[in-house]
């Protein structure tokens, strides 16, 4: 499985993921990579396109876990391969699929982790907001912890999406959708101190759509919000390396941890499915459980 027109092949699968179902580019190269170690795995075994066997595909899965992978990565290759074939089925590339009798791998749906109330107030007073830079990390992480918004949805927000006046966000969220999003009071307030003091330095006499920019005058990746991130992390003494999504799973756990609705943290959240939103009742229910085990006296 290789050469020229595997690769036209995979080029095509992507860009139909792309076009029909609007997927992010950060989505689009999980999926490629997903799809190009299948591809080299297969190869070896001198397999193309329309010679791979089940047995190819099981062997192959095997390998991920072998190399130490977990259920999870191990099911989400699964799919990748599954949605491939089933494009070249569609397409008239292949007669069938291997992968339609191989299940998907069992695991626990693990609890997202999330900050406490008083570990998020420590991150945020780590930045320095007398300085350029941490007046913009400040207004950024209050932001996230406001809105529960994903890194990729804060990175590619404008100046024009913020509605201060009214006190709500536009985001563009997975799938090219659009929500509004609450903003709480202290999150407007930074990032009306930062538009003010912070954003026109880092802009200089370039011009820019993006809210949140980097020394450069362009807009902030991710990478670089996760290094600063993980910086004010340690400088907070969290007991666990501090990554960006734990802000969105402290907003939503602390919504309805204070007896928000699950439908409303769903719509904030930007979820085409409430059962991905359940997750956070289940870690509700686990920390009044711990809460209980540490306070009842006959617990």
């Amino acid at each position: 499985m290789g050469g020229t027109q595997l690769q036209a092949e995979i080029r095509t699968f992507l860009n139909s993921l792309r076009v029909e179902k609007g997927l992010s580019e950060n989505t689009l190269n999980a999926y490629r990579r997903d799809i190009t170690k299948f591809s080299e795995f297969a190869a070896k075994r001198g397999a193309g396109t329309k010679d791979v066997e089940r047995s190819d595909v099981v062997d192959f899965l095997a390998s991920l876990y072998r190399r130490g992978l977990d259920s999870r990565s191990v099911a989400r290759h699964l799919v990748t391969i599954r949605n491939f074939f089933r494009f070249l089925m569609m397409e008239g590339v292949i007669d069938d699929d291997p992968t339609a009798t191989i299940e998907s791998p069992k695991f626990r749906q693990s609890l997202p982790q999330f900050l406490s109330v008083e570990e998020v107030n420590r991150l945020l007073d780590q930045p320095d907001t007398k300085s350029t830079l941490g007046l913009r990390d400040r207004a950024m992480i209050e932001l996230m912890y406001s809105c529960g918004l994903r890194v990729s949805e804060m990175c590619g927000l404008s100046v024009q999406d913020m509605q201060m006046e009214a006190g709500y966000l536009r985001c563009i969220g997975k799938g090219n959708k659009e929500r509004l999003v609450p903003v709480g009071r202290q999150a407007l307030g930074m990032v009306q101190q930062y538009l003010r003091l912070a954003r026109p330095k880092l802009l200089g006499e370039r011009s820019s759509p993006f809210l949140f920019l980097n020394l450069r005058g362009r807009n902030m990746d991710r990478i670089t919000f996760w290094k600063a991130l993980g910086k004010y992390g340690r400088r907070a003494g969290l007991r666990r390396p501090l990554k960006p999504h734990m802000l969105r799973h402290s907003f939503a756990t602390h919504l309805l941890d204070r007896g928000a609705d699950l439908r409303s943290v769903q719509m904030m959240l930007g979820h085409s499915d409430i059962s991905t939103t359940q997750i956070y009742t289940h870690v509700v229910e686990e920390r009044l459980k711990q809460v209980y085990k540490a306070h009842h006296p006959r617990a």
